[in-house]
């Protein structure tokens, strides 16, 4: 079998494409919290999300991961029907 030829710390596909999706989630929660019209308000949910997203930065366990990333897409939901409903 030939060694492989990417270093030792480098992401399989699986694990590149996960990392992709739990960055473009953060990016869509910073942009929805954009959208809150309290500043006070914006600084506590950027805060909260850039918290969780770092306490949960180490997690390798792949069923782990996927459950984040689905409840963080739940949260981002709410958040949206929030604002909606605020605006309306």
């Amino acid at each position: 079998m030939a060694a492989s030829r990417l270093p030792p710390g480098a992401l399989n596909l699986k694990q590149f494409l996960r990392r992709q999706q739990v960055l473009q989630l953060y990016r869509k929660i910073l942009r929805a919290i954009r959208e809150v019209p309290a500043e006070a308000d914006r600084r506590y949910l950027k805060d909260w999300a850039r918290e969780e997203f770092r306490r949960n930065k180490d997690a390798t366990d792949e069923d782990a991961i996927r459950m984040m990333i689905t409840q963080g897409n739940m949260q981002l939901q709410e958040l949206q029907r929030t604002l909606k409903l605020a605006k309306s």
